[in-house]
Order: structure tokens, then C-alpha cells, then sequence
């Protein structure tokens, strides 16, 4: 594969290089972000890049070619064709960016990796990600009731998803 695997007259969606990584720790920091994402150091960051179950992307403005956000997704090699969203931090807010990049997502998911299944979990402390995901098709599938402790509260994780045969009918939309 390209360094550039996705891309609409947006965002371009390609693989995160070495040189990125501190653009993506400072991301999941930041005080906006960091309530609703895990965080990883700079080496389990670097380790990242290089497994071949997992695809570390990075969100750029077309424009101008600057970061607005980045991705991950593991489970490429899962014999049952589920792919997971570990992980999407958009830098740039209330721009349209976070649904730009998930249908990019969607269609590498579905296209180039060939997956059945995009699924993630959401914490219950951030409705504003859960809402993209459902305006994008993502459905509700369960809940994990207070399974993460975040500041001494317990959090749940609505677990969603999206199927190839559902992303089809979106992508011919447009």
C-alpha cells in the first residue's frame, strides 16, 4: 500500500510516519481529547507502525497538507473479517472533519482491507463522538456497564458498529 490510502476533496487519509508521532501524542493529551481516548506512550506509538494486524493512520487537511487528526485500527489479519476503530482524535473540531474521516475509514475498511465488520466502543462521557458515529450508520449493539475508571468514576462503553452490506447503500448516496 501507498503512504496515502484515502482521500476525498477534504481530507487525505494515509499511513503515519515516524516523524508524526509527536503531532499524535500531543492529540491524545490535549485537554479536549484526552477524557474520551487512551494514551500511549511514544513507544507503544512506534511499535504500532510497524504491526501488521494494525494500520496507524493520520488525518491531513487537503488543503494545506496539515494534521487534523489520526486513527487506528487493529484486527486486519482477524479471520473473521471484523475490523476495530481503536482510536479516532480529531484536532480540529466543528469543522466536519470527524465525519470526513470516518467515511474514509468506512470506505478502507470496506474496500481496500476487505472487512465485513467496523466496529468500536465509545465512552459514555462523550455523546458528541457517539452522535458522528450513529449519523455515519454506526448502530448500538450493547452496553459495557461501568467498565472503565477514568478520575475515580466508573464509565461505560456503548459498543457500535457498522456491516459492509449497510455501508454500501451510504457510499452510493454519496
Amino acid at each position: 500500500m501507498s503512504v496515502i490510502l484515502e482521500q476525498n476533496d477534504s481530507v487525505i487519509l494515509q499511513r503515519t510516519l515516524p516523524q508524526n508521532l509527536e503531532y499524535v501524542m500531543d492529540a491524545e493529551r490535549d485537554p479536549e481529547n484526552s477524557p474520551f481516548v487512551g494514551q500511549w506512550t511514544n513507544e507503544e506509538h512506534q511499535i504500532a507502525l510497524d504491526k501488521s494486524d494494525l494500520l496507524h493512520l493520520l488525518a491531513l487537511n487537503k488543503l494545506d497538507n496539515s494534521p487534523i487528526g489520526f486513527a487506528i485500527l487493529t484486527g486486519l489479519q482477524n479471520l473473521n473479517h471484523r475490523i476495530e476503530l481503536k482510536r479516532l482524535v480529531v484536532t480540529n473540531k466543528g469543522r466536519g472533519y470527524g465525519k470526513e474521516i470516518l467515511r474514509l475509514i468506512k470506505s478502507l475498511t470496506f474496500g481496500q482491507l476487505g472487512a465485513h465488520r467496523l466496529w468500536l466502543d465509545v465512552r459514555s462521557n462523550n455523546p458528541r463522538a457517539k452522535h458522528v458515529y450513529e449519523t455515519e450508520g454506526f448502530i448500538v449493539e450493547g452496553i459495557l456497564r461501568e467498565s472503565v475508571f477514568l478520575d475515580g468514576q466508573y464509565l461505560s462503553l456503548s459498543v457500535m458498529s457498522v456491516l459492509e452490506n449497510e455501508f454500501k447503500p451510504m457510499a452510493q448516496k454519496g
